[in-house]
Order: structure tokens, then sequence, then C-alpha cells
């Protein structure tokens, strides 16, 4: 008989909307809490499943989080998505997690670190940067590169143009693929960005997420610059059904990206079937 205390991992949470935030045509930022507060306290990189009953349920990697909330930006693309653009602060929605790994938060102390995204892929990156601005003593140097296609689809302008510039020592730099007439910044790819601005390797670590075409590309700059596969983090978007590693949906070889990712170095990833 099991135990009455015992949780079913599966279960969500019920939580409601007190926050939505349009960063882009087609991507909305949602802070969520429950009646105890924060549903959970993640590590950064770590993932939520998120859920509208009668609608269905997914994974999302968590941006952000405060005291008494958790934030998740997510783009609209299918059903779910859809729905969730449609719903209202207020709005009831289940949440579980948190899932994954994490960004190896020991390994980079003490390191600089260098931030690539590309269009939704600054979410889960976005929750490391927090995180090493909350903790600025134990790290490095911060340098930014994030790039979209147009300036209506750069996420997080706030942190882009105003929060982040003022930290110490983070320099934030921003690309699109084409500009309209109002944009001043640079125009072009993020991976020929990234070899422009030539960051250098030593006592750095590069940690990249985007479409995954962009982080190809990135892979093989940063190989350019001369960073060693040890000092590359990514972050992989397979996709994920259960969560605990009893699907299969989402295995990689012998690892699973909902227990022993999303987060691995290039180096592990070199170790694994080429699916990604």
């Amino acid at each position: 008989m099991a135990n009455a205390e015992q949780v079913n991992p599966l279960v969500p949470q019920i939580g409601k909307i007190i926050k939505i935030v349009e960063e882009t045509p087609d991507i909305k930022t949602f802070h969520v809490t429950t009646d105890k507060g924060k549903p959970f306290t993640p590590m950064p990189g770590q993932l939520a499943m998120f859920s509208l009953l009668d609608v269905g349920e997914a994974m999302f990697s968590i941006t952000s989080q405060g005291p008494e909330h958790l934030e998740l930006a997510i783009k609209k693309v299918g059903m779910l998505t859809d729905a969730l653009h449609e719903v209202e602060v207020g709005q009831a929605v289940g949440i579980r997690g948190p899932y994954g790994n994490g960004f190896p938060l020991e390994m980079m102390k003490g390191k600089d670190l260098l931030f690539i995204g590309g269009g939704i892929g600054l979410a889960p990156v976005r929750s490391l940067i927090n995180y090493t601005i909350e903790h600025r003593e134990d790290y490095g140097r911060l340098w930014i590169i994030y790039g979209a296609r147009s300036p209506a689809d750069l996420c997080f302008k706030d942190d882009l143009f105003k929060n982040w510039p003022k930290v110490k020592d983070c320099r934030v730099d921003v690309t699109v693929d084409k500009g309209d007439a109002d944009w001043k910044g640079h125009e072009g790819f993020v991976p020929a960005f990234v070899e422009k601005l030539g960051p250098k390797p030593e006592g750095m670590v590069a940690i990249t997420c985007g479409p995954p075409i962009m982080i190809k590309f990135v892979l093989q700059s940063l190989e350019k610059l001369g960073f060693k596969d040890e000092q590359i983090v990514t972050t992989l978007e397979m996709r994920m059904k259960c969560g605990i590693g009893k699907c299969g949906r989402c295995n990689l070889g012998s690892a699973y990206v909902c227990l022993d990712g999303p987060v691995f170095t290039l180096a592990q990833l070199k170790q694994m079937p080429d699916e990604y």
C-alpha cells in the first residue's frame, strides 16, 4: 500500500497566472504562482511542465524567478501555446517540476561567462544570467551576445537595453538579421557576429542556446576562436513527454534529456549519437 504522503510526480500543482508580458508578436512571458507561493525553486537551466486543462501539457524552460513566482517565456507554435497566448491574468494552470540538470554552476565559478542566445533561445540563458548577477561575487566578467530576426523579435528588451548593461563588468551586444528604419544597431547573423567580436577563450565558459541551425554554426565559430569542447555549454530541446525518464521520447542513446539534460557540454554531446 502506497504511503499516503507519497507525491505522484506526474500530477501538477494548480497555479495561476499573475502577470503576462508581451515580449514579441509571438512570445509572451507568464508569471506563475500558487496559493502557497512559488511552486518550487529551480536551478538555472531547469525545466517545468506547464499545462492548460482540456488543452494539453508541454515542457518549457524557466526563464527567471522571484520570491513568489516563476517565469516562463513561451513562443506561439502550436495548439497548447496558441491557447496560452489567449489566456488572461488570473487563469488557472498546471505546473510541475523542476526537471533536468541545470547549468554547471560550480564549474563556472571564478570564470568569465560568454552568453550567446538567439530568439526564444535567450529564455533558458536568461535564468543563468540573472543568477550570476545575483551572485556577482562568484563569477568573472559577463558578456551577452544576442540576436533575433528583426528588432520586433528581440526578447527581454528591458534586460538587454536597460538592466543588464548597468551591471558591473557586464557587456551586452545585440544584432538582428535585418533591421528596420529605426534600428541603429548591428545587422547580421549571430555566428558571424560572434566571430567579429572575437571573445578570447582563456578563462571563459561559453553558454549558447537558440535555433538548432544557429547553435550548429555558433559551435563552429567558437571552435574557430579556440574554445575547447569542455568550455562550451548548450541546451537541447528534444520533445519531452513525461519529464521523469519513463516515456523514452527524449532519449539520446542511453541518456535522457529530461534527466541528464537539457544542459550538456559539447564534450558530452560528442559522446552521444548524432541525433540532435
